[in-house]
């Protein structure tokens, strides 16, 4: 075309002349393409060698990268991209009651998910989950019509309605194999149990505390994979088996726990009461034999359960423990030798404590001859404040210390408060007088039942504990044990508890045939505006057989309008329970 065009300029058309300006040179634009053909200066073969060359060298470049430099790389990607793995869950533990009864175990169950990219009839699918699963139309609907090749439907499915679903035979539908917890006593001691997340690990109460234990190691599963998800017949298959979790045997034990929430869900209802506590402790082992707080949950459907009534409130919550605390004040009066049961006090109606004005119970207005047997057997306030000054102050800041109150009582237990203790320094002209009586200070009620242990034990504290054993070893926890008064000391206390349930305020806890003793409990709820009538902690501690005290019941009815009266039903029917599922004998 350029030699055509050349010949046309030089000939011109016809009656036309090429002119062009004086002095100036032809010059033709290079075809680098032709170039050789025109004899310029770059060759055409050369520059298509040299392309060709370049994409050779490049092309055998990434050869060598492939097979020499990164192969071990790029055979790992695509051994992820054809390789479907599975988290091989652990079985967790088993939980035992002190009896041998399984409270929580572990049970192979699957998770359900689909590949939507295998599923021929989307609706045939939908309906098949919903009718087994019982999950929502909306949602099966929309899993089933998912664009990856992986979506879980529902997890921890029980083997029945996966076998069910399994026999419609619907590709895209698949199981992984999962771990559930399973409770054979349903929603019996769920609060000390506590729940299992998801992922099998533990969130609360005793499965969150003795995770570590509890807890096995995971294994893991892999398999080949098409290019659309499904598994490859005979293709690659690696397993690491998982390793189970270890066993713990609590001392809880089952039919006393039954009792126990039994009996507190009734005095909530029948009380009036916001919440309800009760726990059963062996003062001479610290044998936790039941706890409970009402209301409770149920750990299999975490979905209906309030974060509050998973709270197991013996030791969570913190209160003013009111006449009980008397006991304790007493120990300490006694340990010192400043008084004896038989000590007589010249009782006003009222005392002054600081700028409040502290009546008894009875209102009477006249002073009163009382001995210290006598000031338990009324429970009288005026008569503790007396008992109070003979200890002083200082004396008082150091028993409180001896009976570990303000401090965790070592419980294994997660969440323990440690009340509120005013430091020695802290004290004020109100502090000494209300302590004497149970007010002006806060604990839990798993503190207040370490330090009764120290009455009901001859003096020696013992630390209220869930855990006898773990993977069949058994765990010692004597050498927590602590004393705290002397034995006499305690013992004396102890004939003055008895006292009051033969013949004082705790009459309606006694129960045929043995001996209780014992000490109510009525402590008024402080508000934004100070203590609110009507708004009461109803309580009551009491232990059986004091010679061999075996069970100590200590009962706590949160936000009554009544008094310490309606913790004495749920006592009795629980150290009933006792007495029968421990065996202890009536008195000779």
């Amino acid at each position: 075309m350029n030699n055509r065009m050349h010949r046309e300029n030089e000939n011109g058309p016809r009656g036309t002349t090429d002119r062009r300006p004086r002095g100036q040179r032809d010059i033709a634009p290079t075809d680098f393409i032709r170039s050789g053909v025109d004899g310029e200066s770059f060759s055409r073969r050369a520059v298509l060698g040299g392309l060709f060359g370049a994409a050779l060298v490049l092309g055998v470049g990434k050869l060598v990268d492939y097979q020499v430099v990164n192969r071990d790389a790029y055979l790992e990607q695509a051994d992820m991209r054809r390789r479907i793995g599975a988290t091989l869950f652990a079985k967790r533990g088993t939980i035992y009651d002190r009896n041998g009864n399984v409270l929580a175990a572990s049970a192979e169950c699957s998770n359900v998910y689909v590949n939507p990219q295998r599923i021929e009839s989307r609706k045939k699918a939908a309906r098949a989950l919903v009718d087994v699963l019982g999950i929502d139309r909306k949602f099966a609907a929309e899993v089933v019509s998912g664009e990856g090749t992986f979506a879980y439907v529902k997890r921890l499915v029980d083997r029945e309605d996966c076998d069910r679903l399994a026999e419609k035979d619907i590709a895209g539908i698949e199981f992984e194999p999962a771990v559930k917890r399973v409770y054979p006593y349903g929603p019996l001691a769920a609060q000390v149990l506590g729940a299992v997340g998801f992922d099998n690990k533990g969130i609360s109460g005793l499965e969150g505390y003795y995770d570590d234990i509890l807890t096995g190691s995971d294994g893991y599963v892999e398999r080949e994979s098409g290019a659309g998800g499904s598994f490859i017949a005979g293709g690659d298959y690696e397993k690491t088996p998982a390793t189970d979790g270890g066993d713990i045997v609590l001392s809880i034990d089952a039919d006393i726990q039954q009792a126990a929430e039994e009996a507190m869900a009734k005095a909530v209802e029948d009380s009036g009461a916001k919440y309800g506590s009760a726990i059963v402790v062996d003062p001479t082992t610290g044998d936790i034999l039941a706890a409970c707080s009402y209301p409770t949950y149920d750990p299999s459907d975490l979905s209906t359960a309030r974060a509050e009534d998973m709270n197991l409130r013996v030791v969570t919550d913190a209160y003013e423990p009111g006449s009980v605390f008397k006991a304790l004040v007493c120990g300490m009066a006694i340990d010192m030798e400043k008084i004896s049961p038989d000590t007589e006090f010249s009782v006003p109606a009222s005392v002054l404590v600081g700028s409040d004005r502290v009546y008894d119970v009875d209102k009477r207005d006249y002073t009163m001859t009382m001995t210290t047997r006598e000031i338990m057997r009324r429970s009288s306030n005026t008569g503790m404040v007396l008992v109070g000054k003979e200890i002083g102050a200082d004396s008082f800041a150091k028993y409180l210390k001896k009976y570990g109150l303000g401090t965790k009582s070592g419980v294994d237990f997660p969440g323990e408060s440690t009340g509120i203790i005013r430091k020695r320094s802290e004290y004020d002209g109100s502090s000494l007088g209300s302590m004497s009586f149970g007010q002006g200070i806060a604990v839990s009620p798993i503190e207040l039942v370490r330090a009764m242990t120290g009455i009901a034990n001859g003096g020696i504290m013992s630390t209220p504990h869930f855990l006898l054993s773990k993977k069949g070893e058994e765990v010692d926890w004597s050498s927590s044990q602590k004393r705290c008064i002397s034995e006499e000391a305690a013992r004396q206390v102890v004939s003055m508890m008895e006292t009051v349930v033969a013949e004082g305020t705790g009459s309606a806890g006694q129960i045929d045939g043995y001996t209780i003793a014992g000490k109510t409990g009525t402590a008024e709820r402080a508000g934004e505006g100070g203590y609110e009538e009507l708004n009461n902690m109803a309580s009551f501690l009491g232990f059986t057989s004091p010679d061999n005290p075996r069970a100590m019941v200590y009962i706590t009815l949160d936000g009554t309008a009544y008094t310490s009266s309606v913790a004495m039903p749920p006592f009795k029917e629980i150290m009933r329970a006792a007495i029968s599922s421990l065996g202890i004998k009536p008195d000779a």
